[in-house]
């Protein structure tokens, strides 16, 4: 009970009005979001902050559900890290590095789903350079063939990657831009999945006007 008093307070007063106020966050389509679980929410990654900005667009009343799913070798460093994990921000941890020939990085994905919560995911697998989207590995496929009732909401984040960049423990006051898809279903493979994916985030990107040297930045990696 003191753990969701201290994740709701959290949101409430740290949390939201940082993304709205420091950030100045702008959000279009937001009711494309998931109202419910089983769901998984999946965007580019570029910094810390991508998380924070997604769970904070959700209802409080859903925040219970909302699970980001983490790299556990990072997030599970130490004792007050992985309590601040865990118990703030709820993650799903993901073990890269296999434990044993049997073991499935994603078990504890598979898990959440399994629950009805709202899985927050970055196919990517890491933070790239700022306004550039890497390979989108086929987690996000096998997730979303594991359990297909599944909806998939695609995402664009914009800026967070210069407010608080991979590698610098300085946050900037940057404008930051959401943009929300419509949810995609499982129907048939892998690789559809993933070309679908792709292709909501590329015309997620074309609706911010942004100029054209920043879109072929994010288009050159992906």
């Amino acid at each position: 009970m003191i753990g969701k008093i201290l994740r709701f307070a959290f949101f409430i007063l740290i949390v939201r009005p940082f993304c709205w106020l420091v950030l100045g966050m702008r959000v279009r389509n937001r009711p494309n979001l998931p109202k419910d679980g089983p769901a998984i929410i999946a965007s580019n990654h570029n910094s810390h902050l991508d998380t924070i900005v997604l769970m904070a667009l959700m209802p409080l009343k859903l925040l219970p559900k909302v699970r980001p799913a983490a790299a556990a070798d990072y997030w599970h460093a130490n004792r007050w890290i992985t309590w601040f994990a865990d118990t703030i921000i709820g993650i799903v941890p993901v073990y890269r590095e296999a434990k044993n020939v049997q073991s499935d990085p994603l078990e504890h994905c598979y898990a959440a789903l399994e629950r009805g919560e709202i899985l927050i995911y970055f196919p990517e697998g890491s933070r790239g350079t700022p306004e550039k989207m890497g390979k989108v590995k086929y987690g996000l496929a096998k997730l979303m063939a594991h359990k297909p009732d599944t909806s998939l909401t695609p995402v664009f984040l914009n800026g967070l990657g210069k407010a608080w960049p991979r590698g610098t423990g300085v946050i900037v006051p940057f404008v930051c831009d959401v943009f929300i898809g419509e949810p995609l279903y499982y129907r048939s493979t892998h690789d559809d999945i993933i070309r679908q994916f792709k292709t909501a985030v590329r015309r997620l990107s074309r609706q911010g006007e942004f100029p054209e040297l920043i879109l072929n930045d994010f288009y050159s990696e992906s």
